[in-house]
């Protein structure tokens, strides 16, 4: 469930045709994707454009990710994809995740990414102060160190 202390995103969208398998059942990869667009939600909505977070020098680089499926979702099905920031630190952070179905509101799948940030030359670096800042509000307690 998602929690009830901070900001959580919610991006509502029809299941896609292309995104089911032969059994008419969303595929399991497209719900990586679907956490992507829903962590790209929570930025907009957090005010902190990623695509301007790049242009800036960095990248959140994916280092591990994690689904774990508990109701299948179906094709035209309305589904809300909920965000929120787990945990943030100098150097990383982790968003989570729930697939829920939009009109029952049942959770269907949870999961979360880590995420570590680099510069455009490979390496690890402090997250910029800007995005913490903005990443923070959305937070209950967030922790400023590694």
């Amino acid at each position: 469930m998602a929690p009830q202390d901070r900001f959580v995103s919610e991006n509502t969208f029809h299941i896609r045709y292309a995104e089911t398998d032969s059994m008419g059942i969303t595929h399991h990869s497209n719900y990586i994707v679907f956490f992507e667009e829903a962590r790209s939600h929570y930025s907009r909505m957090r005010g902190a454009d990623y695509a301007d977070f790049e242009r800036s020098g960095y990248w959140l680089t994916v280092v591990e990710v994690h689904a774990r499926y508990i109701v299948p979702t179906r094709y035209a099905q309305r589904i809300s994809a909920c965000c929120w920031v787990e945990e943030l630190k100098s150097r990383s952070m982790m968003f989570g995740y729930e697939i829920i179905d939009a009109d029952t509101r049942q959770v269907c799948v949870t999961g979360y990414s880590k995420h570590v940030c680099i510069d455009h030359s490979g390496r690890v670096a402090h997250i910029p102060a800007g995005w913490i800042s903005v990443m923070k509000t959305g937070l209950p307690d967030a922790k400023d160190g590694d």
